[in-house]
């Protein structure tokens, strides 16, 4: 199979948190197009009871729309809002969580008192409900299901880890640890033999079926900005890593920031797998626009860095890549007591919300915030605590950009500078169409030309928007929707303009 086909469900339908295992957030759809967008209206509103500030992604199957937070699912219809189905259970919980997938009738959903559940996509019934292995809460990122495994993740309390469990009846099946336990060979690239761990895993990851690897980013380690007390490259924070969803063992790995000092985990940024052609040869490439400033392009077959470019004009922490993809520290950029200026902030250059690759432009889409943090230290003391603030300096504000750029050459085609977002921003959509969907952080709900950035189509949703679009078919008709706020919004074209080509 090719990695550019949508999979792994019909073209119409949105059933893992990316769209697609490749998570590239490209859609075939192309019904709502260039030449029509500017007709796109409000179709339905649906209200989530008892949330607060939506992040989650919707998955979409057989015309059911799956909305899920931590203990719930709503179940409605993509068509018009309403409730299918609902399913909740106690205690009732606020806490950020993204969203669900759909695979062989089931939806899955954690728990805040650490369990995992399977329910019938059919009626909202249990199928199955474990306990999580080790006892711990699971991470906000939705589950998905990979080689009939249902992929998830867990925070770092003390350390992050990746588990899988059968999809038909629940069973553990492994556990992956993004920081080693201390005496094993890896523990050696921590001067304290990783005392604190780290290695948060809160973002949902990518699946290869070609090379049989679930993809993921791992966070960062910890104390985050106190670096002196684990001198060393600190494996596995900070990484994309790859593995083996059969046997939940470590394939390769390729560390984004070693000894990181300023909370620029690797698990935040889409993993966007893509086939391109270098130097006359089809290669198998892994994206990731990184919080660091860089955009990285690897070979996803062993993890060799392949290409790597700065996206952030304000960047003072490195002045570039080794052949090895190594950063280039700048001297001195790391916190202190007084203060020290660092771009990009801790925030992140970019962050969790999703970036998009189009298979027709062959343009990467990432929501870009330009800007600087003032990293503090509490005190010289060794291991001291730290936080940071957005710089008072007006030169070095947060300055929200949605910008496509060739991911072999770095370059920027078309770069937008967003009015009033000034924060991470929402998360992004491409499709055949010929439309980036680029939503800004104070709700506007806004379609852009893939080719020229130009802005076709925006509607005010009322509220902060800080998750990810998508689209999908119902009734013959192509929808986009994402959160706002407590509410999903629904956009589609008039009932008298659904004519193209879905």
């Amino acid at each position: 199979a090719d990695i550019n086909d949508p999979g792994p469900s019909p073209p119409g339908e949105w059933v893992v948190y990316s769209g697609s295992y490749n998570s590239q957030r490209h859609s075939p759809l192309k019904q709502v197009n260039t030449s029509n967008a500017s007709r796109l209206q409000v179709k339905w509103v649906y209200h989530v009871s008892g949330s607060h500030e939506l992040e989650m992604v919707p998955a979409v199957k057989d015309g059911v729309m799956y909305i899920a937070q931590y203990n719930r699912v709503d179940a409605i219809d993509a068509r018009t809002g309403n409730v299918v189905w609902r399913f909740q259970r106690p205690p009732a919980s606020t806490a950020a969580y993204r969203g669900t997938s759909v695979y062989n009738g089931k939806v899955f959903v954690a728990t805040t008192d650490a369990r995992l559940l399977a329910l019938d996509a059919r009626n909202g019934g249990v199928v199955w409900d474990v306990p999580v292995e080790g006892g711990r809460r699971l991470s906000g990122a939705a589950p998905y299901v990979a080689k009939g495994k249902v992929i998830v993740g867990v925070l770092d309390q003390p350390n992050g880890y990746i588990q899988a469990y059968d999809a038909e009846t629940g069973k553990h099946a492994w556990t992956w640890h993004a920081i080693p336990k201390i005496g094993e060979p890896e523990s050696k690239t921590w001067s304290d033999g990783q005392k604190e761990g780290g290695g948060a895993i809160w973002m949902s990851g990518s699946y290869d079926p070609e090379q049989n690897l679930i993809i993921y980013g791992t966070g960062q380690p910890n104390p985050p900005y106190s670096g002196e007390v684990r001198e060393g490259d600190n494996l596995y924070s900070d990484c994309i890593v790859a593995i083996d969803p059969d046997t939940g063992k470590l394939k390769w790995y390729f560390q984004t920031t070693p000894h990181d000092q300023h909370d620029w985990d690797a698990t935040s940024g889409t993993l966007v797998l893509f086939d391109e052609v270098i130097d006359g040869k089809k290669r198998k490439l892994l994206m990731q626009a990184n919080r660091n400033g860089f955009v990285y392009v690897i070979d996803r077959t062993n993890g060799k860095f392949v290409r790597g470019h700065a996206f952030l004009n304000s960047m003072n922490w490195a002045s570039g890549l080794t052949k090895e993809g190594r950063p280039i520290l700048v001297p001195g950029v790391v916190p202190t007591v007084q203060g020290n200026l660092t771009c990009p902030s801790t925030a992140g250059a970019t962050n969790w919300p999703s970036t998009t690759y189009s298979l027709e432009t062959k343009l990467f889409y990432v929501h870009v915030v330009e800007g600087c943090g003032i990293n503090f230290r509490a005190s010289s003391a060794p291991g001291a605590g730290t936080s940071y603030i957005e710089s008072p300096d007006e030169r070095y504000r947060w300055v929200s950009h949605i910008r496509a750029i060739e991911p072999m050459t770095g370059k920027v085609v078309w770069d937008n500078t967003e009015v009033r977002s000034n924060h991470y921003g929402p998360g992004l959509l491409s499709t055949a169409g010929g439309i980036v969907f680029a939503p800004e952080q104070y709700g506007q709900a806004t379609m852009l030309d893939a080719r020229s950035g130009k802005r076709l189509w925006h509607v005010n949703t009322g509220d902060f928007i800080t998750a990810s679009p998508i689209t999908y078919m119902a009734g013959g008709q192509q929808y986009f929707a994402i959160a706002s706020g407590t509410n999903i919004f629904a956009f589609g074209l008039p009932d008298d303009a659904k004519g193209g080509t879905p």
